[in-house]
């Protein structure tokens, strides 16, 4: 966003706008720091009947983080309404992550780290994701197509130019949409080898499942964890093992 995020020496007040990037402050030992947190930030459970909520991702209620008195705030560019960041930003340190791949989502975990004074735990659960996303490298999917829907009605897939397209990308997958970003997916134009019905933030179940089964009857559709396709926080650690069973549910 081209623009300079001045803090205070120590960082004792924050509000985290992104339910990925909230999980990664209480990895990083900020819990007692979080002032303010939205309604989906649903880890770790307890967390949103401890803190205060402040609305959701695109709807944050200013006046009601103006009453925190945050020392700094933590956003993502994509995920939040651009009218409340450049209203918030007039009075509070704002500092926002954009995250597109693996690669920004450790320069993130790094960033953060350094803004709160937690670098050595931020180095330490880099090196772990990166180890863990090494494990990968074995095993890989062999260029099959996958249709990656977030929505219904209309079915919104998860396009080229997002976080999801890049973990597609590192499981060997080649996405079945060419548009970028969210388009919606004219099913009656594609032929995936795979339909992943992502958990979030649609909660796709066994009973979508079945009648998209019967629209594409030679594609095979699982309903998969979303949280681990498109969290670029510390859940990224666990995103590999997870990926690694889905690899192998798929080739059986």
């Amino acid at each position: 966003m081209q623009r300079t995020v001045e803090v205070n020496s120590t960082v004792s007040r924050i509000v985290s706008l992104v339910p990925s990037q909230t999980e990664l402050l209480v990895d990083l030992g900020l819990r007692e720091k979080l002032v303010g947190v939205t309604k989906f930030c649903i880890h770790p459970t307890e967390l949103r009947r401890e803190v205060q909520q402040i609305g959701g991702t695109k709807n944050a209620k200013i006046d009601r983080i103006r009453s925190l008195k945050p020392d700094l705030i933590i956003g993502n560019k994509e995920e939040n309404n651009r009218a409340d960041i450049e209203a918030l930003e007039k009075e509070f340190p704002v500092w926002m992550s954009d995250v597109f791949n693996l690669e920004d989502a450790l320069d993130m975990l790094m960033r953060i780290g350094e803004l709160t004074g937690t670098e050595a735990k931020a180095l330490e659960l880099k090196e772990s994701i990166i180890q863990n996303f090494d494990q990968l490298k074995t095993l890989k999917s062999t260029g099959k197509s996958v249709l990656y829907l977030i929505w219904k009605d209309p079915y919104i897939a998860a396009g080229k130019n997002t976080f999801i397209d890049s973990m597609l990308k590192t499981l060997g997958f080649e996405n079945a949409v060419s548009e970028e970003r969210y388009p919606e997916a004219v099913l009656e134009t594609l032929v995936p080898d795979y339909i992943f019905l992502s958990s979030e933030p649609y909660p796709f179940k066994e009973k979508h499942l079945e009648a998209l089964q019967e629209q594409f009857p030679a594609s095979k559709i699982i309903l998969v964890d979303g949280e681990y396709f498109s969290w670029y926080g510390s859940r990224l650690l666990g995103a590999p093992a997870y990926f690694l069973k889905l690899l192998n549910l798929l080739h059986n």
